[in-house]
């Protein structure tokens, strides 16, 4: 099927003036997956066609490929240059002599699944809620070319070569022995099967940060900047932000890993729990604007850096909207609401979506921590200051946790909620047409492509409805274990991760 917008301008405008922008420099094949979501829109929609309503593993039917994951494998694919990318854990070591707890990303071939090359990233040791122990690599990568950015579970933003190492260390950095060994040991010999570090930057030291659980952000890429959020966040008492004065978003230089600028808006000392949303980028009145979503509840608009950056030193970025999606919720003594399930501040953790002027974004309380209440927002971003009282198109309720990023297509914007009921509603209106319980928690998004919408639940359920205001379920499989990533779709496959198992489906 063919995603279609709200109407106005916004896809002519865009294209055009990203077109004429060093963005452009990028070659990827126009069915390629090279990010999390659509391109620069994030939106959970894909042109592709042809794909099959439902799979079955236990008779093969429909399974071009199968590859393991280990298992808590969180993170969703994403496709490249012949390659797919995607976090993983060590469960089940690949090289024996790595036989330790690491996040893994594996890349592997889009034709077989077989491996091309792993990151082995060791666990940062001591308290465990710096770095999750056992779960998989949870940042999606983004892929230029032959140049693979992401953030490792040690809250490093790295820069890769698609290739690994089987055309040799590329440098400038060559110390990938040291880096997939453990603290205090020895370096391994780099192998063909391992990947190339081209730069490393640990955000600890680069900005100030202090980590929370596992690493996870979707880098968007604009020209030579690298956008992305900072997984800032509490403690292991949950109760303080250490690091309240560090950077929630903050932009790089692609070729460096140079920090060329921040957001000064203090969303630090209202963090409630970490900062998991990633950024998303869109054409508003022929200008470029950044949308984020915020550990405070609040979805920020910023302007997007200008290339070239105007100075060496690290540079504000500047705040063009922000839109508090939960502005009658405490703002303040955010610990003294941990475990309240009525009353709490809320959090944005699925990524902002950008259709023509409009961003759509989910928020509400903190499914760990927080109320069980949340919102789907339509916010117009052609206003600017603070817009909470003046932007809002339209707000529609779901009562409990969402995390989903929407997908937006054809006039409809599909969710998903933590408990698991996947929400139609009208992209112009906010009025819901159906829902539907898959029958377990929803942790990823759903996902829509060729007249259907996929979706995933922790209850290892796979389903497929039509795309459309009539609710009408196509297809549903039990898979061997939950599914909590969000599909994917590239050059005709369907791609859907569960917590072990990785199935490309055509």
């Amino acid at each position: 099927m063919s995603i279609t917008p709200l109407p106005n301008s916004y896809h002519y405008c865009f294209y055009l003036v990203l077109a004429a922008s060093a963005f452009s420099a990028s070659v990827v094949l126009a069915e390629d997956r090279p990010q999390w979501g659509e391109t620069f829109t994030r939106n959970m929609v894909s042109n592709e066609t042809g794909l099959p309503d439902s799979f079955d593993p236990a008779t093969g039917a429909n399974v071009k490929w199968s590859a393991s994951l280990g298992g808590n494998a969180y993170g969703s694919p994403v496709i490249a240059n012949g390659c797919v990318l995607i976090g993983a854990n060590n469960e089940k070591p690949r090289d024996p002599r790595i036989d330790y707890d690491c996040g893994v990303l594996l890349c592997l071939n889009e034709s077989d699944g077989a491996l091309r090359w792993q990151l082995a990233v060791p666990r940062t040791g001591g308290d465990d809620y710096l770095d999750w122990p056992m779960i998989g690599m949870c940042s999606e990568p983004t892929v230029e070319g032959d140049r693979v950015y992401t953030m490792t579970n040690r809250f490093e933003v790295v820069c890769l070569d698609l290739d690994g190492q089987a055309d040799g260390n590329d440098g400038p950095f060559v110390d990938e022995g040291q880096h997939m060994a453990q603290d205090g040991k020895p370096a391994f010999e780099v192998t063909p099967a391992d990947a190339d570090i081209i730069w490393l930057v640990n955000l600890r030291e680069a900005v100030d940060m202090y980590p929370h659980d596992g690493a996870h952000t979707a880098i968007l890429l604009d020209g030579d900047y690298l956008y992305l959020n900072t997984g800032n966040g509490v403690d292991n008492t949950h109760k303080v932000v250490r690091k309240p004065d560090a950077p929630s978003l903050i932009v790089m230089d692609k070729n460096t890993g140079k920090v060329l600028a921040k957001d000064t808006e203090g969303m630090g000392h209202r963090i409630m729990h970490a900062t998991w949303s990633s950024p998303s980028l869109g054409m508003v009145d022929g200008k470029k604007r950044i949308a984020f979503g915020g550990p405070d509840g609040v979805c920020y608009g910023f302007e997007a850096l200008p290339h070239p950056a105007p100075s060496d030193s690290v540079q504000t970025l500047a705040l063009a909207w922000k839109f508090d999606c939960d502005p009658t919720g405490p703002k303040d003594n955010r610990a003294e609401y941990l475990n309240n399930r009525r009353e709490s501040p809320s959090v944005i953790e699925g990524m902002p979506v950008f259709v023509g002027n409009r961003v759509y974004v989910t928020a509400g309380g903190d499914p760990w921590w927080g109320k069980e209440l949340s919102w789907l927002k339509c916010i117009d971003t052609t206003k600017t200051g603070d817009i909470t009282t003046t932007g809002q198109v339209w707000s529609y309720e779901m009562p409990t946790h969402c995390v989903a990023t929407p997908a937006v297509a054809n006039g409809l914007v599909f969710v998903a909620d933590c408990k698991g009921i996947v929400h139609c509603v009208d992209a112009e209106t906010g009025q819901g047409y159906w829902t539907h319980d898959i029958g377990g928690e929803c942790w990823g998004s759903a996902f829509v492509a060729d007249g259907k919408v996929y979706v995933g639940s922790r209850s290892k359920q796979f389903w497929t409805f039509a795309a459309s205001k009539e609710k009408r379920e196509i297809a549903s499989v039990k898979l061997g274990a939950p599914i909590s990533a969000t599909p994917v779709a590239a050059n005709g496959v369907l791609y859907v991760a569960t917590l072990d198992t990785l199935y490309a489906v055509k």
